[in-house]
């Protein structure tokens, strides 16, 4: 089949290189794609929100399935569209409709979600400018730490975790101001959970679900987890301490009501189930739900998945995941990522790279590249993944922190720590 993958990162070069092994792929085109995704498949330009290119483009190439890798699309209806146009309605996408996107798209709609389908998760309440001032004192009502999440898509950004009571009711303030534009004009405030963070991961037909493997990521720009946040600086597959028994917790506990709870609200839903989870007391709480895959998440959970991903795509479309059987590989995957200097604030582009060797221990999967003639040349602030891979978590952390030493581009920057967290609890 002809296969159209939209998105430009390490989530799309993972989930490209991939797809490219797969006897169902005939050919691949990744919108825009990026300067690994090209070795994969064939990178195009194309402006999905311009209805009518897409439209042309899908058919001229004779596109049967759409995988959407980053959530903006989805929020903003393009499974819809297609669905809609008589013309396109038999092209599958892996990605769900606008409403179920709406997981993602408003803390609010999934907060109310999850409490009417008895997904556990903080309390919380939701407040607007006109209700700052109940906003101010459900604050005073609340022990520190104080969790102030804005309602919409605001690109990772949007969540504070604030220790004084004075500075979380300015920046809720600030926030109804348009600290976060638009994405802000809700705001949740909801219960601190003192726990460890994983994220686990379904892909869905609405019905029946394919539980993938499970990984944790690194935010924080500086060693020790400290920093700004960024769009992810690491993530390690499997997590040592989501063993057997909490991992069917998580099954019965979040992802069966879950699953239960959009065929009861009535929600078409085919594609991935992100869950960011955290683990209090050996119970899962749900922190957030995600529409897609997560990056860095998806660089170490995809290259442990030994089937077919393209055929897993093709049941799920088709409603019949019942019949799949997924097979994972033991070995652990660890991805430290290689980042402009400055980054996540200024920095920049154009950077000559070098120092890509063939890493059989590993893969680096590119996202914040791009290839300038013959050269490869730094286009983000992620630049590269480098992904290892090991029978321990230890041996996976050197294999990638061999990869990262040998990349090249100036002012290059990585953690050095990824994983170091996890030592202790295998």
């Amino acid at each position: 089949m002809n296969i159209l993958l939209l998105g430009s990162g390490g989530r799309e070069h993972a989930l490209a290189w991939k797809m490219a092994q797969s006897k169902l792929t005939k050919k691949l085109y990744i919108a825009p794609g990026n300067g690994g995704t090209e070795e994969v498949g064939e990178n195009i330009s194309l402006n999905i929100s311009n209805f009518e290119e897409t439209k042309r483009f899908l058919i001229s190439k004779n596109i049967s399935l759409v995988v959407v890798g980053p959530e903006q699309p989805l929020v903003n209806g393009f499974t819809d569209n297609l669905a809609n146009d008589l013309e396109l309605n038999h092209i599958n996408v892996i990605g769900p409709k606008k409403i179920g996107a709406t997981l993602e798209g408003s803390k609010d709609f999934s907060k109310q979600f999850m409490f009417r389908n008895g997904v556990p998760t903080a309390a919380y309440q939701s407040f607007t400018k006109s209700t700052l001032s109940e906003g101010l004192a459900f604050l005073e009502t609340l022990k520190p730490p104080y969790v102030l999440k804005a309602d919409g898509l605001a690109a990772g950004k949007g969540v504070l975790i604030l220790d004084d009571l004075a500075e979380a009711k300015q920046e809720l303030t600030s926030m109804f101001e348009g600290k976060f534009g638009e994405a802000s004009n809700t705001v949740v405030i909801e219960e601190f959970l003192d726990g460890i963070e994983l994220s686990v991961f379904v892909v869905t037909d609405g019905k029946d679900y394919v539980i993938l493997p499970e990984a944790k990521d690194y935010k924080r720009i500086g060693e020790g987890d400290k920093g700004l946040n960024t769009g992810g600086m690491g993530a390690v597959s499997p997590v040592p301490f989501a063993k057997g028994e909490f991992l069917q917790k998580v099954e019965e506990k979040v992802i069966k009501p879950t699953i239960n709870g959009l065929a009861k609200d009535r929600i078409e839903y085919k594609g991935f189930i992100f869950f960011g989870l955290i683990k209090v007391n050996n119970e899962p709480y749900v922190i957030e739900y995600n529409v897609r895959m997560g990056d860095p998440e998806t660089e170490v959970v995809i290259p442990r998945i030994k089937s077919d991903l393209v055929a897993l795509f093709d049941a799920c479309a088709k409603g019949t995941l019942a019949n799949y059987k997924l097979e994972v590989m033991d070995e652990t995957a660890l991805t430290i990522v290689a980042v402009s200097g400055g980054y996540p604030g200024n920095y920049e582009k154009g950077k000559l790279i070098s120092g890509i060797r063939d890493a059989q221990a590993g893969i680096y999967f590119h996202a914040g590249t791009k290839s300038d003639g013959d050269d490869l040349v730094t286009s983000g602030g992620r630049v590269i993944a480098c992904t290892g891979f090991g029978n321990t978590l230890v041996k996976a952390k050197n294999n990638a922190l061999t990869m990262v030493n040998s990349l090249k581009f100036q002012g290059k920057y990585n953690r050095k720590d990824i994983g170091n967290d996890l030592e202790g609890l295998i």
